[in-house]
Parts: C-alpha cells; sequence; structure tokens
C-alpha cells in the first residue's frame, strides 16, 4: 500500500446525476477501482452531519451535531484528522464551504486552505488548483478536498438541472486531474456525503440518501461494485490504507 490518502467528496452528488453528467471519465474511474452506486448516508442528510459522520465513524445519533451548526460533542469521539495526526501524519483540508472546519480539531491539520464558495464560481477549480500545488510541494500523508459547487447548484437551480450536471462534470474533471497526477503516490477515494432534491434535502427519501463511493488503489479490484457501504465506512478505510489504528469507539469499518 503506498500509506498515504487523497479523499474527494462532492457535497450533493446524486449516483443518478453522476452517471446522467456524461463525463467520460465516469467509466473510468469504474475501471480504475471498487464503487457502488448505491452508498449510504445518515440521517439526517445535511452536509456537516454527513461530514462529521464520515470523519468519525458515528452516526450523528452518537456525534450530536443534527444540523449545519456544530455543537460540542457531550461523548467526544477522536476523528480521522486528529487519529492521524497522533501517528505522526501530516494531513492537509482544502475547502469551500466554512462550517466544514470544525470536522477537524485544533492542531491536527498542517495546512487548510479556505475558499468562500459564496464569491467565486468556480470555486471547485481554485480548490484543485491548491490542493495541487500543495501535493507538489509538501506531499502531505492525507489530503481531503471538499467541492461544493454541485450542492450550491442544487439548491439554486435544483438537483438534476442541467446547471446540477454540469457542475457534476466540472467536479469530475477535477477529480482526473488529481488523479492523473497523484494516483502513482496517493490511493483515491472519492465520495458524496448526501443526494437531493427539487431544491432541498436533508429528508429520507432515496434521492437524498443515496450516495456513490469510488475506491481507487492497490487493495482495491478494478471494476468491482461494491454493496452495503456508507459513510461510516470512509475513515476506517483510510486509517488501514495508511497503516494507522482505527480509533475504538468508531463503528463502521475497513472495506478491505
Amino acid at each position: 500500500m503506498k500509506k498515504k490518502v487523497i479523499l474527494i467528496s462532492i457535497d450533493g452528488m446524486r449516483p443518478d446525476g453522476l452517471l446522467a453528467c456524461g463525463n467520460p471519465y465516469v467509466s473510468e474511474l469504474e475501471k480504475m477501482g471498487s464503487y457502488t452506486y448505491h452508498g449510504s448516508s445518515v440521517k439526517p442528510s445535511v452536509t456537516l452531519p454527513c461530514h462529521y459522520s464520515m470523519s468519525h465513524s458515528v452516526v450523528p445519533e452518537r456525534h450530536g451535531i443534527l444540523t449545519n451548526t456544530y455543537v460540542p460533542e457531550v461523548r467526544p469521539v477522536k476523528g480521522i484528522f486528529e487519529v492521524l495526526a497522533g501517528a505522526g501524519k501530516s494531513s492537509a483540508f482544502f475547502y469551500g464551504w466554512e462550517e466544514l472546519r470544525d470536522i477537524a480539531r485544533p492542531a491536527s491539520l498542517k495546512y487548510a486552505v479556505y475558499i468562500n464558495s459564496y464569491v467565486d464560481e468556480s470555486v471547485d477549480t481554485l480548490l484543485t488548483d491548491e490542493a495541487i500545488e500543495r501535493i507538489e510541494k509538501s506531499s502531505p500523508d492525507f489530503v481531503f478536498l471538499y467541492l461544493v459547487d454541485t450542492d450550491h447548484a442544487g439548491h439554486k437551480h435544483g438537483w438534476m438541472s442541467d446547471a446540477y450536471i454540469a457542475k457534476i462534470s466540472l467536479a469530475i474533471d477535477n477529480v482526473k486531474r488529481v488523479i492523473d497526477k497523484f494516483l502513482s503516490e496517493y490511493d483515491v477515494i472519492i465520495m458524496a456525503d448526501h443526494g437531493g432534491h427539487d431544491r432541498s434535502h436533508g429528508t429520507e427519501s432515496p434521492e437524498d440518501m443515496t450516495v456513490p463511493f469510488f475506491y481507487i488503489g492497490e487493495p482495491f479490484e478494478g471494476g468491482r461494485e461494491l454493496f452495503g457501504l456508507s459513510l461510516l465506512n470512509i475513515a476506517p478505510t483510510v486509517a488501514k490504507l495508511m497503516d494507522v489504528a482505527p480509533d475504538p469507539e468508531w463503528d463502521g469499518e475497513a472495506i478491505f
């Protein structure tokens, strides 16, 4: 294993939206790695609870964050950034929605870049530029690149609208840029936190709860479709790829 991981989260990306975007790189992702179009989000299917569950491998009922407003955990659980920092690993975080900063505790990051997603239409590309530059300069052990334009397009124009589908294709273009440059050094995981319907999300409907995952790297068989995965598998899988013990409080398991 390469013991370095890049995790890319495409906010609000529905599996059927990904398949409908027409980007030819989607079929390449299927060939390169193991994947599912039937992964599960968490309830409520809202961005901060979803990413907190992803990074801490516990459901919202355990971490207590049920909206996009952070509240301290009653019974704290270490997240992936803290676990990696405790093992001497360096992490970098690139994000376009400020509230997401709370998934990483103080002193758990070596690098962080935030770009306000409400002031630039191409923030996903700018964040990808920043991530590529930092990886080339510093080669951090774990990189989390969060792309947000898809979610904004869903809220503004509607999920499955032409504008939303176009943002998915742009996100996949940025995924390709990262993989083309760094797959020889990093295993890569691509995920979505939730889907959406009309101009919203957060319900238990399949449109909101069903998400895609791609796992690309040496441990993962190319072209293999996976089943039964959820956001809770992400942190344990990252830890195992990096040869770091998972936190004993985590509920999810590595997928290999």
